[in-house]
């Protein structure tokens, strides 16, 4: 192809052979100097502004022409084709797809890729719609032209329970500030024969396929098994997947399983009756009096009124009635309410009280010493006062009146569990241990790869077997690990909530923060700020962080 550029004497000549743009020159006296830019601009005129100048050629024409000089068939410019490339993922669940467009030459077409992605093996997920797409655009980056198949990770096994009513004593998962008032029903009872609780057993989970054609196979899920000698129950004869019960009694959830526990039931203990020792449950028809004990193993339920006396129970607590004890009396020291779970009551007065869990009262709590691990929360069809006395828990203590108008000394301490951070600091002690362990057996297994005859197969495969054990052992301590950190993170967001008012005379402490109330004041929470302890919003129910 011939073009004479504005009769300037520069004629440009496409050889598609030598994919190349020749340049002429005839001489004019008429021309005037020309540039690299103009020299350009007349490339895009005349069609050929895509092509790849040779820098010398340029120069050289650029010369010849100003100085008048004539010139033939000068290399200019090359054609240049597109340029492409597949590249696969290290994974090699996909392959992606780059193109250069092209400069004068030929592009890429649809057959080169199809060849190339055929002769790197890519045979899976190949995504022809989207490679026909990006070839006829002419230019692309990273284009994913094909996909393997993801596997899919297989469902962990669980328990499921069968009674409606069964008591939940396994470690709460999350901590919540939403109160349930379930333990003050009647004690569920099950039968020798009766169902409570079925596995359901973890699934394999579906393999997954690389682009080329290999297998990713998938996580199992992890199995659950019961957990071994639980009391009261038995596999039952037609189906090992499902537990009933053994005995009558009360059934119980536990971790890893369910266990159903005797329960003893008694009118009204008294002198006449004795303390009372059961490993078990027990239920009180009536009232416990003065200077009386109870210890159970399981629950403690109430349905009339405690005086002055020792409660103790693995379990929880509920006193339907409510209790009334002697702290600040001598003998006072002498009588204790302890309970692995929650305490339930109608009423506390002068009262001395620890929960592993939470402590929920209906009416008022006046003159006590009451410790929760987690919540105290007072107040749900009744009054809800807490008056005088001191209240420690670690998230919240929640009334709906706190102090009164009189005055009364009335501590409330929060966002403490010594407990936790001791467990934090044992744990990760723990965790040193075993990665140190494996920090030695990769010692191991590297001088053993370097020196293969020096390092017996039995050794080598115990040393395996224990790496890959300290692996889960590590991870199980990791994750109990964010667990406490995550309570000890919720425990920095901890409240003393009053629903309606709070007087002078309440105290607030969280650690060595301290926040002392003046006045009269109506609804509102006492909460760490970022200038210490002092008043905020209360948090509407739906709002509440779960804790």
């Amino acid at each position: 192809m011939d073009m004479d550029t504005e009769n300037d004497g520069l004629t440009f000549r496409l050889d598609a052979g030598e994919k190349a743009l020749f340049a002429s020159i005839a001489p004019s006296a008429a021309a005037t100097p020309i540039n690299e830019a103009w020299l350009h601009q007349r490339l895009v005129d005349a069609g050929y502004g895509d092509l790849e100048c040779r820098p010398e050629a340029v120069t050289t024409l650029l010369h010849q022409y100003n100085n008048g000089m004539r010139v033939d068939d000068i290399r200019l410019a090359e054609c240049v084709d597109a340029h492409y490339t597949i590249s696969v993922s290290p994974d090699q669940m996909q392959a992606s797809l780059d193109i250069t467009p092209a400069r004068g030459g030929d592009p890429v077409t649809l057959d080169q890729v199809m060849a190339e992605l055929d002769e790197l093996g890519v045979q899976v997920g190949v995504l022809s719609d989207v490679i026909e797409q990006t070839v006829a655009a002419g230019s692309a980056v990273g284009v994913v032209i094909a996909r393997g198949l993801a596997p899919v990770a297989g469902e962990d096994g669980y328990l499921e329970t069968l009674l409606p009513d069964v008591r939940d004593r396994r470690p709460h998962l999350t901590e919540s500030g939403t109160i349930d008032y379930h333990d003050l029903g009647n004690v569920t009872v099950a039968h020798p024969g009766e169902r409570l609780m079925r596995r359901h057993p973890s699934t394999a989970g579906t393999n997954g396929i690389t682009v080329k054609g290999d297998c990713v196979p998938a996580h199992a899920g992890k199995d659950m098994m019961f957990a071994p000698n639980l009391s009261g129950v038995a596999a039952a004869p037609d189906d090992p997947d499902i537990l009933v019960a053994a005995i009558s009694g009360q059934p119980v959830q536990v971790k890893g399983g369910v266990i159903v526990e005797p329960v003893y039931t008694v009118e009204t203990v008294n002198m006449a009756t004795g303390n009372v020792v059961f490993d078990g449950s027990v239920k009180v028809r009536g009232d416990v009096c003065t200077g009386m004990t109870i210890e159970a193993t399981g629950d403690i339920e109430i349905e009339g009124v405690v005086e002055p006396a020792t409660l103790e129970a693995g379990g929880s607590i509920v006193i339907k009635g409510g209790a009334m004890g002697s702290l600040g009396r001598k003998e006072g020291a002498h009588h204790l309410i302890r309970c692995g779970g929650s305490l339930s009551a109608g009423y506390l007065q002068q009262i001395k009280a620890v929960a592993g869990d939470s402590i929920f009262v209906d009416d008022m709590v006046m003159q006590c010493d009451l410790t929760a691990v987690r919540h105290i929360r007072v107040g749900k069809t009744k009054r809800g006062h807490i008056v005088g006395g001191r209240l420690q828990a670690t998230y919240s203590i929640t009334a709906k009146v706190l102090g009164s108008p009189n005055r009364v000394a009335t501590l409330c301490e929060i966002g403490l569990d010594p407990a936790l951070n001791e467990q934090l600091h044992k744990l990760g002690k723990q965790r040193g241990t075993k990665e140190m362990q494996l920090v030695e057996i990769s010692k191991l297994l590297a001088y053993a790869k370097q020196h293969p005859n020096k390092v017996a197969p039995e050794m080598l495969q115990r040393a395996k077997a224990s790496m890959k054990a300290l692996y889960g052992e590590i991870e199980v301590l990791r994750a109990e690990e964010d667990e406490i950190s995550r309570k000890l993170q919720l425990a920095q967001q901890s409240r003393v909530t009053a629903e309606e008012a709070m007087y002078d005379g309440l105290t607030v402490q969280s650690g060595s923060l301290k926040y002392t109330v003046r006045g009269e004041h109506g609804a509102g929470a006492i909460a760490i700020t970022e200038h210490g302890l002092g008043l905020v919003p209360t948090e509407a129910p739906d709002d509440a962080t779960d804790r």
